[in-house]
């Protein structure tokens, strides 16, 4: 027997039938005998259209501003996963199975005061661990918890992930499986290179890379937070036949399991290939190079909440001047230009230029420890096609390369192809 957080996303949930499916999942593992906690999304769409209500409400009641209480735009948006705990209770109830919703304050999941953004700071798990023991199965609605204001506090968008992580790790289980729309975690997205494989396992390091540069299968603070916690993560998919052979596999159950470094036996030099569209890149230009410079740039661009990504630094010949380029979403570009605008006479540079429609593609690996050569494997297969570089930044295990738009998916077969990443 074991205690099992399963998580299931927007899509699972969409409407009854795939609640009931939803249902059929939890079944499967309450019969094996394990002790299981659910965490459930809104239903697929439903959060765009309660922020689209919030986001229009000034509009309509006549404000001259889209200004509104973040407060009571997480009462609002939190109701999508109020609505879905409570249905899936319903039909785990009509399966014979004792089954309790519950929402983020009543556990309690204690939060932050960042409304629409808070962070997890302690769950006490003691009641759902005794309700659990007692064969009670837990249906927690996601995404929310319980600011030091008593009011509802979400998580930001993909945070039915984090509570999951978080929750498993309050209550000790043994797993954590995050279910979705796709079986498990590949090498590349397998809608741009078609030979992507299915990894059997990663390890957190590499997955919180992944995540945060691109790849899209779980949020970067879940991916976090199994890393610090050692929470055994399974990515899994609930359109897979919950009565399959090998669904109900303790220890090896499909999909990827997210995991230590230590569990992974075999490791490859090149784990996955992530990207990132909708870059920009911004340059200062014939900076003073002068101690506070760096901080004078990005102190505000932080307080203005862009967040900064590559920084390359260039200085001239005889050391008094500076070029510094650094990449934000191509969607803070007009924030960032305005804030460097504001700040020109205290950062001291000569001329600003912006460039967008930029992507940005990484070499993800824990095998790049201890192995030379990976970074001008890479260039020289770029240059091959004809791909040129305008930026890049290394780590212990990332090689991101930043190149022009209409060259991004030539750039993740190539690098997933000079790996041998699309052998079986």
């Amino acid at each position: 027997m074991a205690r099992i957080v399963m998580k299931f996303g927007g899509t699972s949930v969409a409407d009854l039938d795939r609640i009931k499916n939803v249902a059929r999942h939890v079944k499967r593992e309450v019969d094996a005998g394990h002790e299981v906690a659910v965490v459930v999304s809104a239903m697929s769409g439903k959060t765009n259209e309660l922020v689209g209500w919030v986001q229009n409400m000034p509009k309509v009641s006549g404000a001259n501003h889209s200004i509104y209480d973040a407060r009571e735009y997480d009462a609002v948006v939190a109701s999508g996963e109020q609505v879905t705990s409570g249905l899936l209770a319903i039909a785990l109830q009509a399966m014979g199975i004792n089954a309790r919703s519950w929402q983020g304050w009543q556990i309690p999941i204690r939060t932050d005061n960042a409304h629409g953004a808070a962070r997890i700071l302690d769950i006490d798990g003691e009641d759902m661990i005794r309700r659990m023991k007692e064969g009670q199965v837990a249906v927690v609605a996601g995404f929310q918890g319980l600011g030091p204001d008593n009011r509802v506090a979400t998580l930001g968008r993909g945070g039915s992930d984090t509570s999951a992580v978080a929750i498993a790790a309050a209550v000790k289980a043994d797993r954590c499986d995050i279910y979705t729309d796709v079986d498990g975690v590949y090498t590349t997205d397998p809608r741009i290179e078609p030979k992507a494989r299915r990894l059997k396992k990663i390890a957190f390091e590499e997955m919180l890379e992944m995540a945060s540069l691109g790849a899209k299968v779980l949020q970067v603070r879940s991916v976090e937070l199994a890393m610090v916690f050692k929470v055994r993560t399974f990515v899994r998919s609930s359109f897979e036949d919950p009565d399959a052979p090998g669904m109900g596999d303790l220890l090896n159950p499909p999909g990827t399991l997210i995991c230590d470094e230590e569990e992974i036996v075999e490791q490859e030099v090149v784990t996955g290939i992530a990207y990132a569209k909708d870059e920009a890149q911004i340059s200062l230009r014939r900076l003073a190079d002068r101690p506070g410079v760096s901080a004078a740039i990005f102190g505000p661009l932080a307080e203005n909440h862009i967040n900064v990504d590559m920084i390359v630094q260039n200085i001239s010949e005889d050391g008094s001047k500076t070029d510094m380029t650094f990449t934000v979403p191509s969607g803070d570009v007009e924030k960032a230009l305005r804030v460097l605008g504001e700040n020109k006479e205290k950062i001291g540079y000569d001329v600003v230029q912006s460039e967008s429609g930029l992507v940005k593609v990484s070499v993800i690996g824990i095998g790049m420890r201890s192995h030379a050569g990976v970074a001008a494997t890479a260039f020289r297969a770029l240059a091959e096609k004809g791909i040129n570089i305008k930026a890049i930044t290394t780590s212990e295990i990332k090689i991101s390369i930043l190149i022009d738009g209409p060259y991004a998916e030539l750039a993740v077969r190539t690098l997933h192809s000079c790996y041998g990443l699309d052998k079986s």
